[in-house]
């Protein structure tokens, strides 16, 4: 049985699947999605902490807003649905782990910055350091992840989806559920998962109602 209200997971998983209804646009957001959530983590990484912890520069945790961004997803994972919201909701805490540490060990200049190349003249979203005869290879590492990953995903909606991103409509709810959305998914297409029976079928139906809508006002602005 479903929720209603904020936590209405029928609703919130219709909006976002009436923008990614075309299976090679969802595959490409299954592809990108976790990774801008892990390498946004690691941006996040360098905000100033909301107060001090004995054991961040130890550990490299630090309280700022990429815990607390992490905690807004989790939370709203599992009460959307216990079973796959836990698992959202581990893999949450795992990206920012791990994109913390990652984010300790590259540091700002490497995470932000980009400098010059040394005998190499493309570019290359990783720093490497071959120690022979000095060469230096050091660009962008998160930013270039993320613009990589981004422009898979204005492809999968324009070439395959033909429609603009959710995120133009609703960011927050876009930005929110998308993790939720492409997990769901997987889980659906590799083990049959749905959060209660009936979830998908009433799910389709409101999702092909409102393309039938999009395009039906679309037309009319055409004619």
């Amino acid at each position: 049985m479903g929720k209603i209200g904020l936590f209405d997971i029928e609703r919130h998983f219709a909006f976002y699947g009436a923008y990614h209804s075309n299976p090679v646009n969802i595959l490409i957001h299954m592809l990108f999605v976790w990774p801008i959530l892990f390498t946004s983590l690691v941006l996040l990484y360098f905000t100033p902490p909301f107060f001090d912890c004995p054991f961040k520069c130890r550990l490299g945790l630090v309280p700022n807003l990429g815990l607390l961004f992490t905690l807004i997803c989790a939370l709203f994972y599992v009460c959307l649905d216990k079973k796959a919201g836990s698992l959202a909701a581990m893999l949450c805490l795992a990206c920012w782990v791990s994109g913390s540490l990652l984010a300790k060990h590259l540091g700002f200049s490497l995470a932000w910055k980009s400098s010059e190349i040394g005998l190499l003249r493309g570019h290359l979203p990783v720093e490497i350091d071959l120690g022979l005869n000095g060469i230096r290879v050091k660009d962008e590492v998160v930013l270039a992840a993320q613009l990589f990953c981004w422009t898979g995903q204005f492809i999968g909606h324009g070439v395959f989806e033909k429609r603009a991103p959710a995120l133009l409509d609703n960011l927050v709810q876009a930005v929110l559920m998308a993790p939720f959305f492409v997990l769901l998914e997987a889980l659906r297409s590799f083990f049959g998962y749905e959060p209660y029976p009936g979830f998908h079928a009433s799910v389709k139906a409101k999702v092909n109602a409102e393309i039938k809508e999009w395009k039906d006002a679309k037309a009319k602005k055409t004619s």
